[in-house]
């Protein structure tokens, strides 16, 4: 008889452990809900005691241990929040044992299905059971909180902070780390980026109202993608086996931002129903309309002359911005038989972003030799009569529409013995922008016209500024004429994924617990591009009042400025009267900056899993072959004449990712992990492609081609604390030994390394990504979590959430300069105070974030910065009755401002300040 080698190999492993398949087994299986019918609770940990052996439910609630020798067993089922429940079950041989539970009684709907100590019990029990550590976000906590997107949401979970964008939460920072090094899916689906020059993924675009769960996974096994440092952020949205009864949810409020003065609509339902058993569909609708303005204050830059500091270039933003947010997912699932489910699901975010902005701009570049007329204090004094004083006023008129859509179908399957997983899916991701005005602008020269400024640095973070001599001319707007306007015809990102995933276990159960071989495939083919369309015009006869307008600024008296549609409006009007087109901006902004990158990545894995009631241990490798396609222009000027010439190249590597976790739960409250990994993450596909742009301010990017992936060493370490059943207490450490780190490398025109291969095009400065030479990241979180329910009433409805996390990371250049890594803060914590009693929920939060090295400069002096951020959000719920529930929110009640500067010449010297000013919502929402 021929012995296949994988069966000598199971055979092998099998005769190293005390496990033993009997002969003749059976099988235990069942489901475990709340005591009122209403949801079936995942991670719910069911064992059986006699033999050792240990499981978690689905999200359907399902488990089942096969294997299962004759006898008499008693079954434990737990979950925070219930008190633990028993059951004894008689086996025979190969036979089959249901054994359903119920867990919370009489307050079951209280503690495990709506309000705060639901979503805090759900999330503590997928903590507790999950394989390395990780934290969860539930569907009821995401509604808890006054968050207007996914990345907002997240924000509250240990070790986790958002960078915002004008006030919004955006892109999630784990750990401290950049956002770069995370990966998101949603569904199981590796989301592809809208943004042309990203990797990550703006979570502003997804809805938190259709979202089930958020898991993120801090520590690495072969079963996961191998391609993050800072964490894996893992999305789902609802299923109906999620729950024993169907729902019904619909929400409307408006939103008040304080600037704005206006309310602003949002709404949404979800539902789920079961058409029969085993047939079920789930989904949703979002929709968000949103008004804000935001008060802006920037410099190019500081500078130095004969001991005085000053800004040669300040300018002044008046932005009023209008946000739709329309998200929608729908999902079927079917239970095929007792042990294998078929899924589909589908998911769509589309995120408009009308951005109008007016500037006030003082080029002071004149001066730069002699520097400012006069000095004293913190303010100085620029006279025309020394130096020509440009000064600037345009608006930008710029509709963004981006999207995001994910779609899988596939199968689970788990007897107790064989486990299984097959799935294909496709994901693509846009972000269009055509016919936006990005800007028109007027100009003024003063020289000899008796116009004096003075800049007051007094406030380091709003420089204030004030006109003397000849006001009348500085504040005449036929005064300003039409300097040159720059339309982006087409500016086009599309971002897509095919992806195909297949997995396979065989489980072995024992006496003494459950042992588990393990394998699985995943290929990925993904493609990326951008092309953009640009024409700058050069002449019109026109001057800043022929579209004069009014500001709506509230830090100063900005003067005349254009309307938010009238340049815009006046140039598509009367196109002809823009006449003259520049031949070199407009070949070079619609050829340099396209790209297409594909990158096809096929993996492998196999792990071995041991599990008992006290020890779980997952060890294997992974490994993934990638190939990458890269393409560009070579962009060339000679005279009036631009010259492209496609350029492509071709890269392969291959890495290799083992991986060990272990889980050890000593007594029911003690849970210690450790997990030690190899992981990766490849360069962003847009700093790779061979391309080239340039900005405005004539600051140069450029691709490299060159770049290597992140590699990264990970140890994690944990101790985990669980209060009985209403609170924990968790204590970690982590440590990463990274190579090829990637930072932006900036350098002059003159030093550039790329300067000759884009001959004649004019810049200033170049931005180049680079590797570096070695980063260590080390750091340590700490949570604390309880419902205070040994409190005397009312204060037994209190609940407190703590959470802070410290992070070390510092990389070294190959120049030998040591640097923090960007977007890394060292200090990022959150704490939540809650109260939950009769119709009453209340809730507090603060975010805190400290300070982050945002932009790498050409010496330390001009590195920037963005400072510290701590930010108080509000909400309060009334219940009306079991169906209705009013609330109110207010966010950004402290009016927490955005400051980045640059150390320069020993003080914070400022680079940007943005005020927003608060919102407060307000609505009701109705459940059936």
């Amino acid at each position: 008889m021929i012995i296949s080698t994988k069966t000598r190999f199971i055979a092998a492993i099998l005769a190293s452990t005390t496990l033993a398949a009997p002969a003749i087994a059976g099988e235990v299986t069942g489901q475990v809900s709340d005591a009122s019918q209403t949801r079936n609770l995942q991670s719910a940990n069911v064992r059986i005691v006699e033999l050792n052996r240990t499981v978690s439910t689905d999200r359907d609630g399902r488990f089942v241990f096969a294997d299962v020798p004759a006898g008499d067993y008693t079954l434990e089922f737990s979950y925070s929040g219930a008190d633990t429940v028993t059951q004894t079950v008689t086996v025979t041989d190969t036979g089959r044992v249901v054994a359903n539970a119920e867990l919370g009684g009489e307050f079951a709907n209280e503690i495990l299905v709506i309000g705060q100590a639901a979503s805090f019990n759900s999330a503590l029990s997928r903590q507790r059971e999950s394989d390395g550590v990780s934290s969860v976000l539930t569907r009821d906590s995401i509604g808890q909180f006054p968050d207007q997107n996914v990345a907002e949401s997240i924000r509250r979970l240990p070790g986790v902070n958002i960078l915002n964008d004008q006030g919004e939460g955006r892109f999630v920072s784990v750990r401290g780390l950049d956002p770069e090094l995370n990966s998101s899916s949603l569904n199981g689906i590796r989301l592809p980026a809208p943004e042309s020059d990203v990797r990550s993924v703006a979570l502003d675009v997804i809805s938190s109202d259709n979202i089930e769960s958020i898991e993120i996974k801090k520590s690495f096994t072969p079963d996961m993608d191998g391609d993050f440092l800072g964490a894996s952020v893992e999305i789902n949205t609802t299923s109906a086996f999620d729950r024993k009864k169907d729902l019904l949810s619909v929400k409307v409020e408006g939103s008040y931002n304080d600037y704005v003065g206006e309310v602003t609509p949002k709404g949404s339902f979800d539902f789920a129903t079961k058409l029969s058993d085993d047939v079920g569909i789930s989904g949703g609708i979002s929709y968000y309309n949103r008004k804000f303005e935001t008060d802006n204050v920037e410099t190019g830059g500081w500078d130095e002359v004969d001991g005085v500091v000053y800004a040669p270039e300040i300018e002044y933003r008046d932005y009023d911005v209008e946000r739709t947010r329309l998200s929608g997912n729908l999902n079927a699932d079917i239970r095929a038989s007792d042990y294998t489910n078929v899924f589909v699901r589908g998911t769509f975010s589309k995120f408009d972003d009308q951005e109008y902005r007016r500037r006030l701009i003082f080029d002071m570049g004149d001066f730069e030799d002699n520097g400012p007329s006069s000095a004293t204090g913190n303010t100085v004094t620029f006279d025309d009569s020394d130096e020509r004083i440009t000064v600037i006023r345009d608006n930008k008129d710029r509709f963004e529409s981006q999207t995001i859509s994910s779609y899988i179908i596939g199968m689970d399957h788990d007897d107790g013995q064989w486990k299984a997983h097959l799935s294909g899916s496709w994901a693509r991701a846009s972000e269009l922008e055509n016919n936006s005005v990005d800007p028109i602008r007027f100009r003024s020269r003063f020289a000899d016209r008796g116009v004096v400024v003075t800049q007051d640095y007094s406030d380091p973070r709003i420089p204030a500024f004030s006109v003397s001599g000849n006001t009348a001319r500085f504040n005449d707007p036929a005064q300003y004429g039409f300097y040159r306007l720059d339309l982006t015809e087409l500016s086009d990102s599309v971002d897509e994924e095919y992806a195909v995933k297949g997995d396979l276990g065989r489980s072995f159960g024992g006496s003494g617990g459950e042992f588990t071989v393990q394998g699985g495939f995943k290929a990925r083919w993904r493609e990326k591009s951008y092309n953009a369309e640009v024409i700058r015009y050069e002449d019109a006869d026109l001057t800043l009042a022929n579209v004069l307008g009014s500001a709506t600024y509230r830090l100063f008296d900005l003067g005349p400025v254009p309307t938010y549609t009238g340049g815009s409006q006046r140039f598509f009007n009367f196109r002809d009267q823009f006449g003259e087109i520049d031949p070199i901006e407009t070949g070079v902004e619609s050829n340099a900056g396209d790209y297409s990158v594909t990158e096809d990545i096929l993996a492998g894995y196999a792990l071995a899993r041991y599990d008992s009631s006290t020890l779980r241990v997952i060890g294997g490798v992974r490994v993934e072959k990638t190939t990458n396609e890269l393409t560009g222009n070579l962009v060339s000027e000679d005279g009036d004449t631009v010259t492209v010439a496609p350029v492509a190249f071709t890269r392969e590597y291959t890495d290799w990712l083992p991986s060990l976790t272990a889980r050890f739960a000593p007594t029911d409250n003690v849970v210690l992990r450790l997990a030690g990994s190899r992981t990766l993450l490849r360069p962003k596909l847009s700093k790779m492609a061979p391309r080239f742009t340039i900005n405005e301010d004539e600051e140069a990017e450029f691709g490299n081609p060159d770049l290597l992936p992140y590699e990264a060493w990970n140890l994690d370490a944990s101790a985990e604390y669980y209060f009985g059943s209403n609170g924990a207490f968790t204590v970690g450490a982590f440590y990463k030994s990274v190579d090829n780190f990637i930072v932006d490398a900036v350098y002059d025109k003159a030093d550039a390394p790329y300067n000759g291969v884009y001959r004649g095009t004019s810049f200033e400065e170049a931005v180049i990504p680079e590797n570096g030479d070695k980063a260590t990241v080390f750091g340590v979180e700490v949570s604390y979590s309880q419902i205070m329910t040994f409190l005397p009433a009312p204060l037994d409805g209190l609940l407190v959430q703590a959470n802070y996390t410290y992070t070390d990371a510092k990389g070294t250049l190959f120049g030998g300069r040591e640097i923090t890594l960007p977007s890394a803060s060292k200090h990022t914590g959150n704490i939540v105070i809650g109260f939950e009693k009769g119709p009453f929920d209340l809730r507090a939060a603060g975010t805190y974030r400290s300070r982050y090295l945002d932009e790498i400069g050409g010496g330390a002096d001009e590195d920037r910065f963005v400072d510290n951020h701590f930010q108080i959000d509000l909400s309060a719920k009334f219940k009306v009755n079991d169906n209705l529930r009013i609330f109110a929110e207010w966010i950004n009640v402290n009016d927490a401002k955005y400051f980045a500067y640059q150390n320069f010449e020993g003080a914070q010297r400022l680079l940007q300040y943005e005020v927003y000013g608060p919102t407060v919502k307000f609505g009701a929402k109705l459940s059936f």
